[in-house]
Parts: structure tokens; sequence; C-alpha cells
């Protein structure tokens, strides 16, 4: 049974949330760091976190004032993160029994992330589960990137709902503070380095996408 005030449609972020990516970028980012003789320091990870991909590196670039462009570091990230999707892409836990549940209870579900179209469609295609959602909004449906809500009204508006009707999934700070300007009822999932972020605003911070009261939350029962 669904409860009739719970909310009518999900949306999930990708990295770091559905897959274990986030962690994967930590070794590419600490690997391009080290062959220029830096270090990935916690306050630019944090501040990389959730941001779309160029606007991540920037923020790299500006911070350790490295002569590289971003171009030139996408490329370099592509060549290194080729290899550990192949080796140490994993779901994360709690993922397949929630979208089970989801799809009981036919609650239309959706992924709304900063990532591209290429690599997400990598990704989702390695595990089969883009046939799953209803839609997938990338960095290359919006112009401004996480933590501008931009990304989550869109998704609202594809579902033909008030924002407020829409349960967001998100395990960093950026994507929190999104889904929550977008009026969206927010839920971090937090995990590695984003469990010291502020999540001031989420309607619950959950240990794992396996804690029971996001179920609680969207008013089934399993």
């Amino acid at each position: 049974m669904t409860s009739p005030n719970a909310p009518r449609a999900v949306v999930f972020d990708l990295d770091g949330l559905m897959f274990n990516t986030e962690e994967l970028y930590q070794h590419v980012g600490a690997e391009m760091l080290r062959r220029r003789g830096k270090v990935y320091e916690k306050e630019l990870v944090d501040a990389m976190m959730g941001r779309p991909a160029a606007a991540a590196l920037q923020l790299m670039i500006d911070y350790h004032q490295l002569e590289s462009t971003v171009a030139e570091l996408s490329a370099e990230t592509d060549e290194i993160f080729a290899t550990l999707l192949d080796e140490r892409l994993e779901r994360m836990p709690g993922l397949v029994d929630l979208l089970d549940t989801l799809d009981t209870h036919g609650i239309p579900k959706a992924i709304a992330t900063s990532s591209g179209p290429a690599f997400v469609e990598r990704v989702l295609g390695q595990f089969d589960l883009r046939p799953r959602f209803h839609f997938v909004l990338t960095s290359a449906d919006i112009t401004h990137g996480k933590p501008h809500p931009e990304i989550y009204l869109l998704a609202a508006e594809r579902f033909a709902l008030a924002p407020g009707h829409m349960m967001v999934l998100e395990d960093s700070q950026n994507g929190c503070r999104a889904a929550i300007e977008a009026g969206a009822i927010a839920v971090a999932v937090p995990g590695g380095p984003s469990r010291e972020h502020d999540f001031s605003g989420a309607a619950l911070v959950a240990e794992s996408l396996a804690d029971r009261r996001i179920y609680q939350l969207l008013g089934v029962t399993t």
C-alpha cells in the first residue's frame, strides 16, 4: 500500500548514490594531482562533489593554480576512469531492492545527475538499469549545475508534479541544496567523505538506500 500523502515520484542522483563512482572519482582526482605534485585535500573534494565535471575540474585548477586546462584534465579523467569502471564499479547497497519496491507500488522514478550523457549511459548499461527509469536528466539538459535547483525543477516539470510531491535522493551537500531549493523532499544518503557534509533542510539523513526510514517516508510497505 501507498500513503495518499506520500511522494508521487522519486528522483535519484547517480554518482555516489546509485553507484560507488564518487569513491572512484576520489581515486582519479588524487592520481591526477599526484602526477602534478599536489594533494587532493578534503576541502577541494567537498567543493567538487556533486558539481558538473567542467565546473568541478575548474575548481581543481583554481584551487591548486594548475597550468592544465579543463579539456586536458577531462581527457585524463576519462583515461584513468575507464579502467576503474571495468574493474571496480559497484551498485550501492539497497539500490536494487528500492527500485523493486518502487516498481511494485507503481511509483515513477528518474535520474538527475551532474554527469554527462555518454558516461551515464555507460554506467547504467553495465547493469542494464536504464529501462527502469522514466527519464534521465544529465549535464547536457541544463544550463546551471547543482547546487542550482534547475535540474530538479526540470524533473518536476517532466513528471508534471509540484516539486513538493517529489522525493530526491542525494549523497552530497551540493545535490541536497539543489533539491531543497527546488522545493523537493530531499533525502540525504551520504557515504565516505560526504558523511560530514551539511544536510540542513533535508527531510531525512539516511544510513544507506536500505534505510527503512526511506520506505516509511515513501509511505510504502514491503
